[in-house]
């Protein structure tokens, strides 16, 4: 676990449920080329590859989309609307569970990173 895999891996995560899930747009070119049912891991071991500038970009990017994919969602259906993509025809999350959903992905990860941190540092907290 790397601070660039898990920042390629939210960039991942906020693609995958802003565009691909909410409005049904293609993944990404960096990420079309990942085969997660090969490596379910692939997003964190690809940012191996990359510059910290690169996987940042990534990151900002990703986050601009989905800020500007959830602001049209919220202007035409609001919070319980579904996806337009579902993964299983009887699982369409609403774009609330889909926001819920990012804000749990975060707070894992940020929790990821303060361990990362603390390996580092020695630091603990409470």
């Amino acid at each position: 676990m790397t601070l660039g895999g898990m920042m390629n891996h939210l960039a991942f995560v906020e693609e995958y449920w802003c565009s691909f899930r909410l409005w049904n747009q293609p993944m990404g070119d960096v990420f079309r080329l990942v085969d997660r049912n090969l490596d379910p891991d692939a997003d964190w071991h690809a940012a191996t590859t990359q510059s910290p500038d690169a996987l940042r970009g990534r990151w900002t990017a990703s986050i601009a989309q989905s800020e500007r994919n959830v602001e049209r969602a919220l202007a035409t259906g609001g919070l319980d609307q579904p996806t337009r993509r579902s993964s299983e025809p009887d699982e369409v999350p609403s774009l609330r569970w889909v926001l819920v959903h990012l804000i749990e992905e975060y707070a894992r990860h940020n929790g990821h990173a303060d361990i990362l941190r603390e390996l580092i540092d020695g630091s603990v907290g409470e």
